[in-house]
């Protein structure tokens, strides 16, 4: 197996971003693994045409997620409150696998305002407590965490794990991209979906536009090997 894993993940719109046009990019960029949130059947059908491994549960009430593999894989859930994460085992050249956490936490302008709160509390105290509970040299949680850098979200997993967008922009001189944008033809405006990472050297991270959704497609290649000396 290769040490070096392409990871993407995408939020495709509850089913408003072009299927087929998905997984032609899906076929283009070559990814590992694919971590798709608001994923509907058609999605979920022509997403398997290119990668036919792995779990989907697409739905149409911006629940639907799963996670793509191009290889065979161990998948399983995390419950959360609202939305479960969903977890991927990877083999690599290394003695353990990578795991994948596939996150989607409730956006903050969901109504009513104490229920999106209080869910919004629960996921990320429930993924907190997975994290805790079940260590690994190698993991990476990824997805849709509606929240930006300054949010107590993205904070508290940010103090676990590393932010590949940022660790790459170190890297390579290159500045983070916003991800997200209020339409699909919007420029983007906020960074609100990540991938944080644990045991891992993210060798290349870029943000690429998915037709019909308002989030661009997340990319990032990770390896397993001991990060360069600073």
């Amino acid at each position: 197996m290769n040490e070096r894993l392409r990871l993407l993940t995408a939020n495709l719109a509850n089913g408003r971003a072009d299927a087929r046009a998905f997984a032609e990019l899906v076929e283009t960029l070559a990814p590992d693994a694919v971590a798709v949130q608001e994923l509907s059947p058609e999605q979920a059908e022509a997403l398997a045409q290119v990668l036919p491994h792995g779990a989907l549960a697409p739905a149409r009430d911006h629940t639907g997620m799963g996670v793509a593999l191009r290889h065979p894989g161990a998948i399983r859930r995390v419950p959360l409150p609202y939305r479960d994460a969903h977890v991927a085992e990877v083999a690599v050249g290394a003695p353990e696998p990578v795991e994948l956490v596939n996150v989607h936490l409730l956006a903050p302008h969901a109504r009513p305002p104490w229920w999106t709160l209080r869910v919004r509390r629960g996921q990320v105290r429930g993924l907190e407590a997975y994290l805790d509970a079940t260590p690994r040299r190698h993991r990476v949680v990824l997805g849709d965490l509606n929240a930006t850098a300054l949010w107590p979200a993205y904070r508290r997993l940010a103090a676990r794990l590393a932010d590949g967008a940022v660790e790459a922009a170190r890297h390579n001189g290159h500045r983070v991209q916003p991800t997200w944008g209020p339409g699909a033809r919007t420029p983007r405006l906020l960074r609100i979906d990540h991938v944080l990472v644990s045991g891992l050297s993210v060798e290349g991270f870029r943000v690429v536009a998915i037709r019909g959704s308002d989030h661009s497609a997340v990319v990032a290649d990770v390896s397993v090997a001991a990060p360069p000396a600073p």
